[in-house]
């Protein structure tokens, strides 16, 4: 009887899937979970990695990247402009940031002395929110009931649910929390394109495309010229500076018609 509960599970998630176009075009396929259940996935990601991490009480430090992302917010879809977005600063030195839906966005204090002014900051953090908007997670998430036969995000959606009695029953079969699942790198068609919509994100608030480029020069010079280990999974940085360098110059009118517009950041 089981197996045939559960095979009726995953028929039912994969019939309310879908294919639809990300941001750049590429198809891609989602669905089965809804907008709610993702924002509460990410609301429980977050919470889980501020339990764990600790978080900067530094007023500067905070309104700082707080500015970035007010800017970068701006300029999203109203979809993603209604939601009430929350930052993080963790102290910590690894270089890394990390953004969630349901508004969700995470600094390490290791970027902030990579990133050596607002625009190279945007890059990252446009970077991350470029992830959410292009529905990678749920994209994530959609190839995982596949991959997994549905256990592990049965058991997200059992907790959102039905509580974390529920979720601990199906994760104690899949094995899988909210936090590892939204937190694990994407794969490099997602990165690629993360990086193709934050650079058109960052020019469209007002900062400066090309500084994305410096972004990733300076990251392989604070890594000795190799790709640290969080990013083993992400596009090989020299190609990554090299098509950021590419699409500057094009992107170069969008960030002028955004200065000319006044959106004009002033985060330090």
């Amino acid at each position: 009887m089981k197996p045939v509960l559960l095979g009726v599970a995953i028929a039912l998630l994969v019939s309310a899937c879908a294919t639809t176009t990300s941001p750049t075009g590429r198809r891609q396929m989602v669905g089965g979970v809804s907008q709610a259940e993702l924002d509460q996935l990410g609301a429980q990601a977050f919470a889980q990695t501020k339990q764990k991490e600790k978080v900067s009480t530094d007023g500067r430090q905070n309104g700082y990247v707080q500015c970035v992302v007010n800017a970068l917010v701006a300029q999203l879809p109203p979809q993603y402009r209604g939601v009430r977005w929350e930052t993080a600063v963790f102290v910590d030195k690894e270089p890394n940031a990390f953004a969630l839906p349901g508004g969700k966005v995470g600094v390490n204090t290791g970027i902030l002395t990579v990133a050596k002014n607002q625009d190279q900051l945007a890059a990252v953090i446009g970077h991350e929110i470029g992830h959410v908007i292009s529905r990678h997670h749920e994209e994530r998430l959609t190839r995982q009931m596949g991959a997994q036969t549905g256990l592990a995000v049965l058991g997200a959606l059992a907790g959102a649910a039905y509580g974390d009695g529920a979720a601990g029953t199906v994760n104690q079969l899949g094995g899988m929390t909210a936090q590892t699942a939204f937190l694990l790198p994407g794969s490099r068609t997602q990165e690629s394109e993360a990086d193709v919509v934050g650079q058109r994100l960052m020019a469209e608030a007002g900062f400066d495309p090309a500084q994305a480029v410096n972004l990733w020069q300076n990251m392989m010079a604070a890594s000795g010229g190799r790709s640290p280990q969080w990013l083993s999974t992400h596009p090989d940085p020299a190609n990554r500076i090299r098509e950021l360098q590419r699409d500057a110059p094009a992107l170069s009118g969008v960030y002028q018609q955004a200065q000319a517009a006044g959106r004009k950041p002033r985060c330090g």
